[in-house]
């Protein structure tokens, strides 16, 4: 791994904001979807993905965090094994809200679960690997679940539902969890790794990770459309592209804040001009 850092970085925004926003703004997001899903012909839909992407500003945080000690290209890894364990917990927690004919205490379920697969990994990370990052238990807790409610949250915009068989037929069985697992993925390991460096700023990382969850909003709208029809995708699409817009001119406009200098750098040059 490359040295990302030695220590935590500075947060303008406590780390225990992003949580209370992740979680709140998640589960709101995803029992907003479900519960309004028969309103106008299940519009309502693309609020399970605006709460994906409240855990996915609150996941880049908790990344930002630990990978600050120095997880350089350990970045991805981070991104790619969250999403490993939400797939699991979420799919848990659905299925024993089915066993027990209670979809609604599903999410809830997974989000317990993610946090103590998260927490095991934190601690084997630490006290096995002895990768001695003393936010390392934290943070990995943190990532587990917030990857578990993005999951969840993008799979019920794309469906409407938190009934486990639609999920695990329209989502899981069709493939369209590679999606989620790549888009999520993202919309995680890619904030801090493309912010990566000294001049590092946690709101710019933040707007990054709005921008990259508007996309995977934008990804879920697209599979709405088959899956629930022409209204809810597009619906879902078009909120997205809007929060994208939001997210990527906040990025920019932070670059412009921090860098020395902006330039355009026009076309490679040629082969002859290089000669």
């Amino acid at each position: 791994m490359s040295v990302g850092g030695s220590g935590e970085a500075h947060a303008a925004i406590p780390q225990s904001k992003l949580i209370a926003f992740g979680i709140i703004g998640g589960l709101v997001g995803i029992y907003g979807a479900h519960f309004l899903g028969n309103i106008a012909g299940g519009v309502f839909s693309f609020m399970g993905a605006l709460g994906a992407i409240c855990a996915a500003i609150w996941g880049a945080g908790a990344v930002r965090r630990v990978a600050s000690y120095g997880l350089g290209t350990g970045v991805p890894s981070i991104g790619m094994l969250a999403l490993g364990m939400g797939v699991v917990a979420a799919m848990f927690g659905l299925a024993i809200g089915k066993g027990f004919e209670i979809a609604i205490i599903g999410p809830v379920i997974a989000l317990v679960v993610a946090s103590i697969i998260g927490l095991l990994i934190g601690i084997f990370a630490n006290k096995v690997l002895k990768m001695n990052i003393p936010v390392m238990e934290q943070s990995m807790t943190e990532i587990a679940a917030a990857g578990t409610i993005l999951i969840i949250g993008l799979s019920v915009a794309m469906t409407g539902s938190l009934m486990f068989n639609v999920v695990l037929e329209e989502v899981i069985t069709t493939g369209y969890i590679a999606v989620i697992f790549i888009a999520g993925g993202m919309a995680l390991l890619h904030p801090f790794n493309a912010n990566l460096g000294a001049d590092e700023k946690q709101d710019r990382t933040l707007y990054t990770a709005l921008e990259k969850g508007s996309i995977a909003m934008i990804l879920s709208g697209i599979v709405a459309l088959s899956t629930q029809g022409a209204s809810v995708g597009v619906v879902t699409i078009l909120i997205g592209i809007f929060l994208w817009y939001f997210g990527f001119t906040g990025f920019y406009a932070r670059v412009k804040r921090d860098a020395f200098k902006v330039v355009g750098t026009g076309l490679l040059p040629s082969e002859e001009e290089l000669e």
